[in-house]
């Protein structure tokens, strides 16, 4: 789907959104045309971060991909299903996304890879965001934001959120990622069908953070070498995991408000 949503009609009004909104969340990885993701991202920063929000969404975080660049990604969240249904249709068929589509949606080669997740347990939920730049402002200091996607033989809830919590997210943290949320497949019918989801089921996501690219790199090395994860994670990751997971490293853009 090279576009979002080229048609055009009235939209309603949702409820304003709460800080905490982030009980569903969509993890969206856009592929831009070449050379358009800084137009994409003032395009982006602008105009679509009040608009969705007034619409009772919560805006996470936008990033560049520092491993690919014409990736877009960026987190949506939502109170529950009912409210991300509200809020999507205010949004797409409301003034602002009619006003601007024409705009945005040449700079989108690819918008389909979409993973629709809920927490893996109520506190691994995304926390409160703190207040982001305001429009105009200068940009203030960033770090780098993991996404970590592992792909399991099974679904999550069948041994792994309890490996993760119990293992894995004592050992990453020691190594000085700390974990900002964790999140498995929500099973819920996509209830915006016009902005397709994988299907996904048999995957987990976690978040982490670091100062910058280096920080991040090595805080990954004493991971990997620490005592906790050779000899309480790697021998058993195996039996989770179908293949390697994917590390997504995103930069955020100058209005993100996870940084």
């Amino acid at each position: 789907m090279a576009g979002l949503l080229g048609c055009a009609a009235a939209g309603g009004v949702a409820r304003a959104a709460a800080p905490s909104d982030a009980a569903v969340v969509e993890l969206r990885q856009y592929k831009l045309v070449p050379g358009k993701r800084d137009a994409f991202v003032a395009l982006f920063d602008r105009e679509f971060v009040e608009s969705q929000e007034a619409l009772g969404m919560r805006l996470v975080g936008q990033f560049r991909d520092l491993d690919d660049p014409d990736r877009f990604t960026w987190i949506r969240g939502f109170s529950d299903m009912a409210a991300r249904e509200a809020g999507l249709n205010a949004f797409y068929f409301g003034s602002v996304w009619q006003a601007h589509r024409g705009e945005a949606n040449p700079m989108l080669d690819d918008n389909d890879n979409v993973l629709l997740l809920r927490p893996a347990a109520p506190a691994l939920a995304f926390a409160p965001a703190a207040p982001r730049p305001a429009p105009g402002t200068a940009a203030a200091p960033g770090g780098v934001v993991m996404a970590t996607i592992a792909y399991l033989w099974k679904r999550p809830d069948e041994g792994f959120v309890a490996f993760f919590r119990e293992a894995m997210m004592p050992a990453i943290e020691a190594a000085g990622l700390p974990v900002l949320g964790a999140y498995v497949p929500e099973e819920a019918p996509n209830n915006f069908p016009r902005l397709p989801v994988r299907p996904d089921t048999k995957l987990f996501v976690w978040f982490t953070r670091a100062d910058d690219a280096a920080a991040l790199d090595a805080a990954l090395r004493r991971l990997a070498a620490s005592a906790a994860w050779r000899e309480q994670v790697a021998p058993r990751l195996g039996g989770f995991e179908e293949r390697a997971p994917q590390r997504l490293r995103l930069a955020p853009t100058p209005r993100s408000a996870l940084r």
